[in-house]
C-alpha cells in the first residue's frame, strides 16, 4: 500500500481509502447486509487500507455505529477515520451553524466509540451560515483535541476559498472520476496551489467504471444513483462504450478497468486519496492492487483520447 500525508498535518493516509455509505446506509441503498458491511471494513483494515470515510447521514447514524463496532478490534494507530456533519437528517435540512456542528460531532464520536476523529468535514454548505464561521468552530474543536484536521466537501471554488480563509482546510472531498472531471476546471488547481489534499469520492463513477454493467442494467427504485447524470439514458450507454475501450488499456497493464480508473486518479496532481465504496469484502481485495499501479505518459495519453471522445 502507498501512503500520502494529509496536507497541513502529520497524518499518513493510505492512498486507497474506503467509503462506507453502503455500510449501514439503508437510506441510500436497498437490501443492505450489515454483516457484509462490517466485513467490508474489516477486509479494508486487514489489507492495508487505513483511511476509513463515513458520515453521520449514512443510514442516519447507522454507518458510524457499524464502523465503530469494527474499530473496537483495532488499535487507534491502525486507522485514520474521517466523518462528516452539517446535514440534519431528522428534519431534512443542512445546518452548518457552530452549535449544530459541535453537537453533531459529539454524536458522531459516541456512535464511533472514539475520543476524537482524525478528519472532520462539513458535508454540504447550508447556504446561510458563512463557511468561515463554521470552520472557526471546527478550529475550536481541533484545539480541544476532538478533531485532528478540518475538511469540507461538495463545495464550489468560491465556497472553498471562503472556508479556507484562515488557511485551516487540510482536505476537500469532491466527486471525481474518469467520467466526471468538473473539478479539473478550477477546484483542483486551487487545491494544488493552496496545499489542500483532494480526496476523490465516486472514483468508479458509482459502479460504471467497475466494468460489469451492460446496457440492460437497471437501478433499483430506491437507489440514490437514479438522480445521477451518469446513469441518464444516453449518457449511460455512452459511458459504457468508453468503459469497453478502457478495458483494452487495462489489459496492457495486466489489470481490470476498475483498478485502471483508480490508478488514473492517483496520477492526478493534488489527489492524495481515493475512496471507493463497496458492499462486499471481495471488492476491497480487488481494489488493493490499484495502489501499486503506475501509468506511463503514453498510457495516460491513450486514456485521455478515449475520455475526450
Amino acid at each position: 500500500m502507498r501512503f500520502s500525508t494529509l496536507k497541513k498535518t502529520d497524518l499518513q493516509i493510505s492512498v486507497l481509502g474506503l467509503g462506507t455509505n453502503a455500510v449501514g446506509g439503508h437510506n441510500l441503498y436497498e437490501d443492505l447486509s450489515e454483516e457484509d458491511g462490517k466485513n467490508l471494513v474489516r477486509a479494508a483494515l486487514d489489507h492495508g487500507v487505513t483511511f476509513i470515510d463515513t458520515a453521520d447521514v449514512y443510514g442516519e447514524g447507522r454507518s458510524e455505529e457499524l464502523v465503530g463496532e469494527v474499530l473496537k478490534d483495532y488499535k487507534r494507530d491502525q486507522y485514520v477515520i474521517a466523518t462528516k456533519g452539517g446535514s440534519d437528517w431528522r428534519n431534512g435540512t443542512k445546518d452548518n451553524s457552530p452549535a449544530y456542528l459541535r453537537s453533531a460531532l459529539e454524536d458522531s464520536l459516541k456512535r464511533l466509540g472514539l475520543d476524537y476523529v482524525d478528519l472532520y468535514y462539513i458535508h454540504w454548505p447550508d447556504g446561510k451560515t458563512p463557511l468561515s464561521e463554521a470552520v472557526d468552530e471546527l478550529s475550536r474543536l481541533k484545539q480541544e483535541g476532538k478533531i485532528k484536521a478540518i475538511g469540507v466537501s461538495n463545495v464550489s471554488l468560491e465556497q472553498l476559498k471562503e472556508a479556507n480563509s484562515s488557511l485551516e482546510i487540510s482536505a476537500v472531498q469532491l466527486p471525481y472520476n474518469m467520467l466526471n472531471r468538473e473539478i479539473e476546471n478550477d477546484l483542483l488547481p486551487y487545491c494544488v496551489q493552496s496545499n489542500i489534499s483532494v480526496v476523490a469520492y465516486g472514483p468508479l463513477a458509482y459502479g460504471i467504471l467497475g466494468g460489469t454493467y451492460t446496457e440492460d442494467f437497471v437501478l433499483e427504485e430506491g437507489d440514490w444513483r437514479n438522480s445521477s447524470p451518469l446513469f441518464e439514458e444516453g449518457n449511460f450507454e455512452k459511458n459504457l462504450h468508453k468503459v469497453e475501450r478502457l478495458k483494452k488499456v487495462a489489459e496492457k497493464k495486466g489489470t481490470d478497468v476498475s483498478n485502471l480508473a483508480l490508478a488514473w486518479l492517483l496520477e492526478q496532481p493534488g489527489v492524495d486519496a481515493v475512496i471507493p465504496g463497496g458492499k462486499r469484502p471481495e471488492q476491497v481485495q480487488s481494489n488493493i492492487a490499484a495502489a501499486e499501479i503506475r501509468l506511463e505518459a503514453e498510457l495516460m495519453d491513450e486514456i485521455e483520447e478515449i475520455l475526450q471522445d
